[in-house]
């Protein structure tokens, strides 16, 4: 018989395995606006970098990446992609977090189908300069890439 120990690390093996096997299968990738240009700033490094394919039109995206989820980033999912229902007269699926305040320095990348949230970085700016804005989208898609490539 198994101890709770080892079947809990089978469950949780798995759960991480599938968390990474949904993030290997983004291939492409729609940003949302944020703050500072940001957006821009990213779109132009992970597309030198070759660290995944940016598209323009929504339709075409595996994943979005956002720097903020809440309210905010629920209405603009919807306005892309249509609501997510769990049944014909439930609520929306995606659950709540948060009043949908952009926090400075988080990023998202979130699985465009399901809703779900595959990858979150942090890297807080020290100011707003154009300058400091390409040093942290150098950086998140330095640190988007790693996991991408499984490093």
């Amino acid at each position: 018989m198994r101890s709770a120990a080892a079947v809990g690390a089978m469950v949780l093996g798995i759960a991480i395995s599938a968390g990474a096997a949904d993030l290997q299968s983004v291939k492409s990738v729609y940003l949302l606006p944020m703050a500072n240009g940001m957006d821009q700033y990213l779109a132009g490094r992970l597309t030198a970098g070759s660290v995944i394919q940016v598209v323009t039109d929504p339709k075409k995206a595996d994943a979005v990446l956002s720097d903020h989820v809440g309210e905010t980033f629920e209405k603009s999912m919807d306005d892309l992609y249509g609501a997510v229902l769990t049944s014909k007269d439930a609520s929306p699926a995606f659950a709540r977090v948060g009043g949908g305040q952009r926090s400075r320095g988080t990023f998202f990348l979130v699985d465009r189908k399901t809703r779900d949230i595959l990858w979150s970085d942090e890297e807080v700016p020290k100011g707003t300069s154009p300058k400091e804005t390409r040093r942290i989208a150098a950086r998140i898609a330095d640190h988007l890439g790693k996991v991408l490539k499984g490093k």
